[in-house]
C-alpha cells in the first residue's frame, strides 16, 4: 500500500512484517468462517417465506430473539441480499443481531447462481421490495448487500429507480469501482460485469442527480476479493455516501463479525447524511 511510503526506510520491514502477522490471522479467520458457512450453506438454498407483519407483544420473532427497546421512530424493513455462488444462510448471525435491536422486519432475496446478468437481478430485487412494501403497508427499506448483492442493490437504486423505495444501502465488501481478482473466473458473465470499466460499472458512473438513498460501504483493508481494495469504497459525486474502513479481517467475515454488525446496526439507525463522511472499524 502507497502508505508504506510515508516510513523510514528502516522500519518498513517492522510494518511489513505486522501487516503479514495480521493478514495471516485473517486468513485463518477466513478458513474458518468458510468451514462454518459451508455447513450452513445447505440451510439457505430454498427461498424463505415471506414474513408476515409483526404481531403486538413482547416477544413478535418467531425464533425467540429478544427484542430491546429503541429509540426513534419505527424502522423500515430490512432487506439482507448475498454475494456470489452465496445464499441467505450467509446472514444468520447478522439477522439475529438486528432482530435483538429492535428490527422487526428483516427478509432474504435469494437469487439462483444461475443468475448471468447484474441487471436482471437488479429488476428482481425491484419486485421484491414492491411485494415487501405491499405487505409491510412501508414505502421505503433498507438494504444490507455483501459483495455482488451490493452492486445489484446500486444498479437498482441508481439505474432502475430504486432510490425511491431504498432510504439506506449498506454494502460490505462490494466491488463498486470493479475488481481485478482471479481473472480465470471471468468465464462466468456476471463475473465480467464486476470487472473495472465493464458495461454495468461504467453506467454506475453516469450522473445520478437527485439521488436520495444513503450509501454506507464498509471495505476491508485485508479483503483479497477487492483489488484493488479502494474498489469497495463509493466514489460518486452525486450520491449521499460515506464509506467505512474495517481493519484486520478479510471478506467472507465481513457479514459475520460482530464489530462489523455493531457498525452496520449503527449506520441503518443513524440520521446522518453528510456526503463525505468518514469512519472506521477495528477488530484487531
Amino acid at each position: 500500500m502507497k502508505v508504506l511510503s510515508f516510513f523510514p526506510l528502516s522500519l518498513r520491514p517492522v510494518r511489513q512484517l505486522h501487516l503479514s502477522a495480521a493478514l495471516l490471522r485473517a486468513t485463518a479467520l477466513e478458513l474458518a468462517i468458510l468451514a462454518g458457512h459451508l455447513l450452513l450453506y445447505p440451510s439457505g438454498l430454498t427461498p424463505e417465506r415471506p414474513a408476515r407483519p409483526p404481531f403486538p407483544g413482547p416477544d413478535p420473532h418467531p425464533d425467540g430473539a429478544t427484542v430491546l427497546p429503541t429509540a426513534g421512530p419505527d424502522h423500515p424493513p430490512v432487506v439482507l441480499l448475498h454475494g456470489f455462488v452465496d445464499n441467505r444462510s450467509v446472514f444468520v448471525l447478522l439477522r439475529r443481531t438486528l432482530a435483538k435491536h429492535g428490527r422487526e422486519h428483516l427478509e432474504c432475496l435469494n437469487y439462483s447462481p444461475l443468475t448471468c446478468d447484474i441487471r436482471a437481478a437488479a429488476e428482481l430485487l425491484g419486485r421484491h421490495i414492491e411485494q415487501i412494501c405491499a405487505r409491510t403497508g412501508r414505502s421505503e427499506v433498507d438494504i444490507v448487500g455483501h459483495s455482488l448483492g451490493g452492486l445489484i442493490a446500486r444498479y437498482y437504486i441508481q439505474r432502475l429507480g430504486g432510490d425511491e423505495r431504498v432510504r439506506t444501502l449498506v454494502t460490505l465488501g462490494t466491488p463498486h469501482s470493479g475488481t481485478k481478482v482471479a481473472p480465470l473466473a471471468s468465464a462466468h458473465p456476471i463475473v465480467r460485469q464486476m470487472r473495472p470499466g465493464s458495461p454495468v460499472i461504467e453506467e454506475l458512473r453516469l450522473p445520478a442527480p437527485g439521488c436520495r438513498t444513503r450509501f454506507v460501504s464498509f471495505w476491508s483493508d485485508l479483503d483479497q476479493i477487492m483489488v484493488p481494495i479502494e474498489t469497495a469504497c463509493i466514489d460518486h459525486p452525486d450520491l449521499i455516501a460515506e464509506n467505512v474502513r474495517v481493519s484486520g479481517i478479510g471478506h467472507l467475515a465481513l457479514p459475520v463479525h460482530p464489530a462489523v454488525a455493531v457498525g452496520i446496526r449503527q449506520a441503518l439507525e443513524s440520521s446522518e447524511s453528510a456526503t463525505g463522511a468518514s469512519g472506521a472499524v477495528s477488530v484487531a
